[in-house]
């Protein structure tokens, strides 16, 4: 608001000033058009009156306010009497003091059109008054001289007014828009009820919607992502699915959400299905112009969606297509501001105290390399050392915390990537043993579960590395969308009883969990250490190495 509130003063400010040369300029070119015309004392007199009205013009600021503001006033006031009291006096027509008319009037604009063409006004009754009082309203020429004048003024002021506001308006018009557009997402995320916004449970309303109006064996809803890809955000069925997801290939879903027609084929969309003939019905999520998803739907048999069929899921899907794009809006605003509150602290930290701690460890290396040899400074030395011990611990937690900052989820790299690089960084610099089990698919979560879901799995390295004094950290990461899994292990101390300076963490853990509907499970770990569990979604799909048990020698396994 308050780009939108102050920007236009700029223009006017810069209008303003541009008028005071134009006064001199205009001043000195109406005195010798008044001379030439008529070429008497009083023509000067007249036009060294006129100079004296427009001083306030001339040293007045380009935006007085105040009292400042009323003589300003009053001068262009002065400014058309005496135009007009001088045209009547001189009778000069053409060659009189009416030209400078327009530089009171054009600077009047700025403060309103009101003003501006009061004056005008005042100008007309000022010159027809005074002439009609001398007797000189008789001459048709000076008569339409003066009209003609006091119309060039008038619309002088219209376009002056019009200009400055287009001026104003232009400026800030994007941050006015922007800053609207933001305080509604504010007030529409107060008032909306809980989890209006929540992406996972409009996507899986729709899809058990959709499941009662046109019955299926498996069924999902895929939201867009980058890279050419969709990411499931929900699904149905007695096992897990591996959907396409590719809007590169040439497959009923990328025609679907090209064409945001629904599509209709007797191949499954289910890249673990073969050798039967199915239903599958592809609807796309249309909002405004926009393809945001697609609906999947599919039967083991044919003929399983009649027209009517079709028309009730695409009424459906139409309606629910709205709010699933706000969802995914609200979730790319929250993730960007985020983000970048993060890197602001991130920022703050390098530049601001970790600067200033490395001067304090800095001035105690001088200060013992001063007292080293020194009789009687040992006790002094030793507890600069142990000092210097603790600085130094203090800046690994901070240069820790800044790595943990930044750290994000790389688009082409996923969530099992940022997660191992996380754990090695940290494993390295605690001294405990990381051993990495990473079991991903080729397709993707949502950006804002990735991130929420590494956030989780930080933490809980985190609080093993400052709580558990633990020798091994076992971090294990399935991802089988829909379906996701982070364990983080440890064999350390194990979780007091009571309140610990670890609950804290804890409570933001609870907290991911629950903003992206994951289960999160805080349990002791045998013989000794904890283990924080966080699980998305149903079980892993039929097949899975997740799935597996004992599957050990199929899973990607790491140890640092």
């Amino acid at each position: 608001m308050t780009s939108a509130s102050h920007s236009p003063d700029r223009p006017s400010q810069a209008g303003l000033r541009l008028l005071r040369p134009l006064r001199v300029v205009l001043l000195v070119l109406v005195t010798m058009l008044a001379l030439l015309s008529t070429p008497r004392w009083s023509t000067l007199g007249w036009c060294a009156l006129l100079a004296v009205a427009a001083l306030p013009g001339l040293v007045l600021p380009a935006a007085a306010g105040g009292r400042l503001a009323l003589l300003g006033r009053l001068g262009r006031i002065a400014e058309v009497v005496v135009v007009g009291l001088s045209t009547a006096a001189l009778h000069a027509g053409y060659g009189g003091t009416l030209p400078y008319l327009l530089l009171p009037v054009r600077s009047a604009s700025f403060a309103g059109i009101g003003e501006a063409l009061a004056l005008v006004g005042l100008g007309a009754l000022t010159t027809f008054g005074a002439s009609a009082a001398t007797g000189r309203l008789t001459s048709r020429d000076f008569v339409l001289a003066t009209v003609l004048w006091l119309l060039v003024a008038a619309a002088a002021a219209v376009a002056g007014r019009r200009m400055y506001a287009d001026v104003g308006r232009t400026e800030p018009q994007p941050y006015a828009a922007a800053t609207r557009l933001l305080t509604q997402l504010r007030t529409v995320a107060r008032q909306l009820p809980g989890g209006t916004l929540d992406l996972g449970g409009i996507a899986a309303g729709l899809l058990d919607e959709v499941i009662a109006a046109a019955p299926s064996d498996r069924a999902a809803v895929l939201g867009r992502s980058g890279g050419g890809r969709l990411v499931v955000l929900t699904q149905r069925g007695p096992d897990r699915t591996d959907w396409e997801t590719s809007l590169s290939a040439d497959t009923p879903i990328a025609e679907a959400w090209l064409s945001q027609q629904p599509h209709l084929t007797s191949t499954s969309l289910a890249r673990s299905i073969t050798g039967h003939p199915v239903s599958a019905l592809v609807v796309p999520l249309v909002a405004g112009v926009r393809s945001i998803g697609l609906l999947v739907v599919e039967a083991d048999r044919t003929g399983a969606y009649p027209p009517e069929t079709v028309a009730r899921v695409r009424g459906l899907v139409s309606t629910a297509a709205l709010r699933l794009e706000a969802a995914l809006l609200f979730d790319e605003v929250r993730a960007l501001a985020t983000t970048e509150e993060r890197q602001r602290l991130a920022r703050e930290i390098h530049d601001g105290v970790a600067q200033e701690l490395v001067m304090v460890g800095y001035g105690i290396d001088n200060a013992v390399a001063g007292l080293t040899g020194v009789a009687g400074a040992e006790q002094a030395v030793g507890e600069l050392n142990t000092l210097r011990a603790e600085v130094t611990r203090v800046i690994t937690e901070l240069r820790l915390s800044l790595f943990e900052l930044r750290t994000d989820v790389d688009p082409s790299g996923g969530l099992a990537t940022a997660l191992a690089d996380y754990a090695r960084t940290v494993a390295a610099s605690s001294g405990m043993r990381v051993h990495l089990s990473l079991d991903t698919s080729t397709a993707r979560l949502p950006a804002t579960v990735e991130t929420e879901l590494l956030r989780i799995g930080q933490e809980a390295i985190t609080n093993a590395r400052k709580h558990a004094r633990a020798e091994n950290l076992w971090v294990t990461c399935e991802i089988d969308p829909p379906y996701a899994r982070i364990e983080v292990a440890d064999d350390g101390q194990g979780m007091p009883e009571g309140p610990n300076e670890g609950s804290y963490g804890l409570t933001i853990m609870a907290e991911r969990a629950r903003r992206i509907r994951a289960q999160l499970g805080i349990n002791p770990r045998k013989p000794s250490g904890t283990m924080i569990t966080a699980v998305l979604a149903a079980r892993p799909r039929r097949g899975s190495v997740s799935a597996a048990e004992g599957a050990d020698d199929s899973t990607a396994t790491d140890s640092a």
